[in-house]
């Protein structure tokens, strides 16, 4: 607890006062959400408090939480966006085709639109599509400085994406390469799939990305925006990110070891075969999923984590449900998984 001071109506002076959390519900737009806010009490006489300081908090922590349930980005995220381009509010806002100081008003607080929310988020997540616009859009900026430093600034992003090409990186290129008509939805599960069952047979997990519990199963949140794009249709394997790019032009495998092979041929061999919709009802019946997204409606917004402790203790039970003795072993889990639809 913190000890401070302010006025108590009750005592009627300056008393100290002591902070607690506690669950509270905020309204907005006709919608209920719950949160972890604080309330300050007299010291005195236990009488509550008014702190405006505790009050703006607790303003923060539901708007916060409205943001996270909504699927909108974070005021974190948008006040890292100029720093992490070089580039100034009111620049960036004219970039984007918006008001000069539309993107100010994010910045201070606003909650965007859904719409802008997923431009800003696309951006942030996307140095490859930032650049493409800053040059579109150069003229738009009232001086060249702005430009120019700006350029540098996703120039070096780029070029630390190209020589650090992540291991997800390199699984989405075999998965593009190697599958003919991969969407979105079923790529995400592919994914989730690698991850747990290369921990399962080398009890070491393959990418560091956190998994998120959103309504259609696990997903990897800056994969979804690289690829939101497609909606339901496959994904084109040469138009994977900057960063892996080449591998397409000599080999996409040269990153990966025999065992990481083994993994990604048996979840396309006998996961890819199912449609996105079909492997989206089985994550739905996995305990990872399930466990993460807690009471939550089937439907709610959600961007809880997937632990890495679920993800690994499941799919080693698994293989020791299914006494799998090696990767290709998997084709019996996907078999009993779509027996059970």
């Amino acid at each position: 607890m913190n000890q401070n001071h302010a006025f108590c109506e009750e005592c009627r002076n300056d008393t100290c006062y002591t902070v607690s959390e506690k669950t509270m519900i905020g309204n907005i737009k006709g919608a209920e959400y719950h949160y972890i806010g604080k309330e300050a009490y007299c010291a005195s006489c236990g009488s509550r408090v008014y702190v405006p300081e505790l009050n703006d908090s607790n303003l923060e922590q539901l708007y916060d939480t409205y943001r996270r349930e909504n699927n909108l980005i974070s005021l974190h995220t948008i006040r890292e966006l100029p720093e992490k381009y070089a580039i100034g509010k009111r620049p960036l806002s004219l970039l984007l085709g918006w008001g000069e100081q539309t993107f100010s008003r994010y910045f201070d607080g606003d909650v965007p639109s859904k719409q802008y929310s997923e431009i800003l988020l696309r951006i942030y997540y996307d140095p490859a599509y930032y650049a493409k616009l800053l040059e579109a859009k150069k003229d738009l900026l009232k001086s060249k400085s702005a430009y120019e430093k700006s350029k540098k600034a996703v120039s070096l992003l780029l070029g630390a994406e190209n020589s650090h090409a992540s291991k997800i990186d390199s699984a989405i290129q075999y998965l593009l390469m190697r599958c003919e008509d991969i969407t979105p939805l079923a790529l995400q599960k592919a994914l989730y799939y690698i991850q747990g069952f290369y921990f399962a047979f080398y009890n070491t997990f393959l990418f560091s990305e956190n998994c998120e519990a959103w309504v259609h199963g696990p997903v990897y949140r800056d994969i979804y925006f690289r690829y939101r794009n497609y909606r339901f249709d496959p994904i084109h394997a040469t138009e994977s990110l900057p960063a892996i790019e080449t591998f397409a032009d000599s080999s996409p495998y040269i990153a990966l070891t025999a065992s990481e092979t083994a993994i990604f041929d048996s979840v396309i061999n006998n996961l890819c075969c199912y449609s996105g919709k079909i492997l989206e009802r089985f994550t739905h019946s996995e305990a990872p999923w399930l466990c993460t997204r807690g009471d939550l409606p089937l439907s709610a917004p959600s961007n809880r984590i997937i632990t890495q402790e679920h993800i690994g203790s499941y799919f080693s039970a698994v293989k020791s449900k299914y006494n799998m003795v090696t990767p290709n072993d998997i084709r019996s889990y996907a078999q009993a998984m779509f027996e059970s639809l």
